[in-house]
């Protein structure tokens, strides 16, 4: 297997059209001019009877770069950190509470056992 092919099957080195659209701000007509210039690389794919493109995360983070510039496409990858961020947050956020609760009402039927009847 050569590096080429290794990339496609590396967890995180491809990605959907459509999360290349929204994550680097392409669109789809920026995307099919680069594959009909011959850049990036595609296969096609489906999931649940829905088509769609996989692409090469490199190859669109450089058509984002030499379609957008370097700054914007560091602002984009930086506005998706931060909500992948923030969604870590809440949910984490969720988890403590119901651990706190669960924490409060086991200490309460320690406190209840305790208690002399």
């Amino acid at each position: 297997m050569d590096l080429r092919s290794a990339e496609w099957g590396r967890k995180g080195a491809t990605l959907s059209d459509k999360t290349a659209r929204q994550g680097y701000g392409l669109t789809q007509d920026e995307i099919y001019a680069a594959i009909d210039a011959g850049t990036p690389q595609y296969r096609p794919a489906a999931m649940h009877g829905n088509p769609f493109l996989r692409l090469l995360r490199r190859e669109v983070e450089d058509l984002a770069r030499t379609l957008h510039g370097e700054g914007y496409l560091r602002e984009r990858q930086a506005r998706a950190e931060l909500a992948r961020i923030n969604r870590e947050l809440k949910q984490l956020r969720a988890q403590l509470a119901a651990l706190e609760e669960r924490r409060a009402a086991l200490l309460s039927g320690l406190g209840e056992q305790d208690s002399p009847g």
